[in-house]
């Protein structure tokens, strides 16, 4: 393929038909694929119709006529907040929508009628501090049952809501609070992390010295930190909702209307506001959800073991799961505290049905142990999935097998903030499953791998994953930047939204994510994707995790360095260094074989599980390195830079 596109080297051959019992109940059917090929704007119409009650029900689908500014039944008339409540409330108000687990061991039990009337109150109280429509709030909060009470409650009023993550720093509070002009800033004391608080009201204060548009802070007692109080400015939740009503009436919001911004990195300094509406997004979450997951209301406990702070929290935690009338599980803390085997407990507990979780967590897991899985029941679980980034084939086979029983089916979904909700996924019932690969866009997704001309790549290749036709969920453009949507989105394949990521399809035409495309590397004119280095890495028995970067190299152009992190039972030695090398030549070929390879205890992770390769990069090519603010694990990137000299 030469410079046209990315190398597909990697080959996997297990495949996994849908087990007949599961096909035979299951949600989604084949059928739909057909329906939505034949007319994706009559079934995207179809679905918002039947799953969304409207005040005032659209009798437009889509506008194209302003085209990367498309619009979605916006001649109709919704509140999201009434969807995910009042909805329900007639004949499931005392079913459960959340059980919830804080890290120290409390626990809450919320059903759908009470948190009705916790978001009405709450409400009440926004708009006595003078919120109105169209004001933004920006909310700093922790895994707490109040951050999707905040959210709804912003939803029932039309004042659009931007959750920053909880381990974000207070300069990227400010970043995006001025981005805004947010005129609310809502927060916890702190946060439960590991046994220690995070101090998230002090890191809002920090960042109200600059934050000029923020009238007020609502302050939620979660931990009992001992916590500065501005005066005027500063009020807690409780004294807030004391005497409010429980009656709060929906504003009827336009579908394409403000629903919430929110901001994720781009390749400048500034972060970008991805803005999505209300009618069309609802429409996206609250159809993948149901099919993607199988979802059966009246039998399934879900847990989605994502952070709100995401968008895979805003989605799969809070907008689609109680627009279905779902009853969730939502968790504070991290997997490893007070031991490795706390999400496995919690699963027994409530006896989830599905899991929804990441690679990265995946692969911890792995390296961890199967001990602590086998410590408890997790008969119960009949659906997993995985999210965040592509998934390794090793740790896809090790999820399948040790977690849940036998023939549990995986849904490995690809998707972006911009997206709003799945795009890539199997069905499950309908879908032949292969560890590692997404399979197929989801009905009325329509999906398309090119090379660098923008043509298509033949089955078997590889290149740039592009979307073809505008999606209900979809987002609407950059906050305050319509050029800077349409240079990062549509300008380099007109006509196509360009993802950002590389992927490949098979021979069946199966879709199989390769990771951004910053991450592809140039070794001697050869361009090989990160991912399947690293995936062939995990493949050997005694590597739990790994990551590759393309470091600077006077012949080749770039060599590959590889960083990796071995399961628990294996020691670092020279012998298996040259092994790891050996097994990725005979994996995927000679000009795969990584240069250096350096044996790490971790690796550079965000708080959200990514990856730095950023960072790997610098410490291979012996930079300066960047910004270590963000990382969940910060002191790993010294050790790690100490460890490279002579690799």
């Amino acid at each position: 393929m030469g410079d046209s596109g990315i190398e597909n080297l990697l080959q996997e051959s297990r495949t996994f038909p849908p087990p007949a019992a599961f096909a035979s109940k299951a949600v989604g059917t084949a059928d739909l694929y057909t329906e939505a090929d034949e007319d994706f704007v009559a079934y995207w119409t179809r679905q918002a119709k039947e799953r969304i009650t409207w005040f005032k029900e659209p009798k437009q689908g889509l506008d194209d006529s302003n085209a990367p500014f498309f619009t979605w039944f916006q001649d109709g008339k919704l509140n999201i907040s009434y969807n995910c409540l009042d909805r329900h409330l007639a004949d499931g108000g005392d079913k459960v929508a959340y059980h919830w687990v804080g890290e120290p061991g409390d626990t809450r039990t919320i059903t759908y009628r009470e948190l009705s009337d916790e978001v009405n109150r709450f409400a009440n109280g926004l708009l006595s501090l003078g919120i109105e429509k169209g004001d933004r709030v920006a909310i700093y909060m922790g895994m707490v049952p109040e951050l999707t009470i905040a959210m709804l409650a912003c939803a029932r009023i039309g004042a659009p809501h931007s959750v920053i993550f909880g381990g974000f720093s207070a300069e990227s509070i400010v970043d995006r609070v001025n981005d805004q002009e947010a005129k609310l800033l809502i927060t916890c004391d702190g946060a439960w992390r590991r046994g220690t608080v995070v101090p998230l009201k002090e890191n809002c204060d920090a960042a109200m010295e600059s934050t000029p548009s923020v009238e007020h802070c609502i302050v939620f007692d979660r931990t009992g930190a001992k916590v500065s109080m501005s005066d005027g400015r500063d009020v807690w939740w409780h004294d807030l909702v004391a005497q409010q009503s429980t009656e709060c009436e929906p504003e009827s919001m336009n579908a394409e209307d403000l629903l919430f911004i929110l901001y994720t990195s781009g390749t400048t300094a500034k972060p970008k506001g991805i803005m999505h509406t209300t009618g069309g997004y609802l429409t996206g979450a609250a159809t993948t959800h149901a099919l993607v997951f199988d979802l059966k209301p009246d039998s399934d406990v879900y847990w989605c073991a994502a952070d709100i702070g995401w968008v895979t929290g805003h989605t799969y935690i809070v907008y689609g799961p109680l627009t279905n009338h779902t009853t969730s599980v939502m968790y504070e803390g991290t997997p490893d505290y007070p031991d490795k085997d706390r999400l496995w407990s919690i699963i027994e507990q409530y006896g989830v049905t599905i899991f929804y979780t990441a690679p990265t967590a995946i692969r911890a897991f792995m390296k961890w142990g199967v001990e602590y899985p086998q410590q408890h029941d997790l008969s119960s679980l009949r659906l997993l999935g995985t999210v965040g980034e592509p998934i390794n084939p090793a740790a896809w086979m090790w999820y399948q097998e040790n977690i849940g029983p036998k023939d549990c089916p995986i849904v490995d979904t690809w998707w972006q903030t911009e997206t709003g909700g799945i795009m890539i996924s199997p069905l499950p019932g309908v879908t032949t499953t292969k560890p590692g690969s997404a399979t197929r866009p989801l009905p009325g997704i329509f999906a398309q791998v090119v090379d660098v001309e923008g043509d298509p790549v033949p089955l078997g290749g590889g290149g740039f994953l592009t979307i073809t036709k505008p999606w209900p969920s979809m987002l609407r453009s950059i906050y305050g930047d319509d050029k800077r949507y349409i240079s990062t989105y549509w300008e380099r394949y007109p006509g196509a939204y360009f993802a950002g990521d590389g992927a490949k399809t098979d021979e069946d035409g199966d879709f199989w994510i390769l990771g951004r495309v910053d991450d592809v590397m140039n070794i001697s004119g050869h361009r090989i994707s990160t991912m399947e280095v690293e995936s062939a890495l995990v493949s050997h028995p005694t590597v739990a995790e790994a990551a590759v970067v393309g470091a600077t190299d006077d012949l080749t152009g770039q060599a590959i360095a590889a960083f990796v992190t071995l399961r628990g039972t294996a020691t670092e030695s020279d012998e298996l260094l040259e092994e790891l090398r050996d097994h990725v030549a005979m994996k995927i070929g000679a000009i795969a074989k990584p240069k250096t390879i350096i044996f790490t205890p971790d690796l550079p992770k965000t708080r959200s599980g990514k990856i730095m390769r950023r960072l790997l990069r610098d410490i291979s090519d012996n930079r300066t390195l960047g910004d270590v603010t963000t990382l969940a694990n910060a002191e790993v990137v010294a050790a790690i830079a100490e460890q490279s000299g002579g690799k």
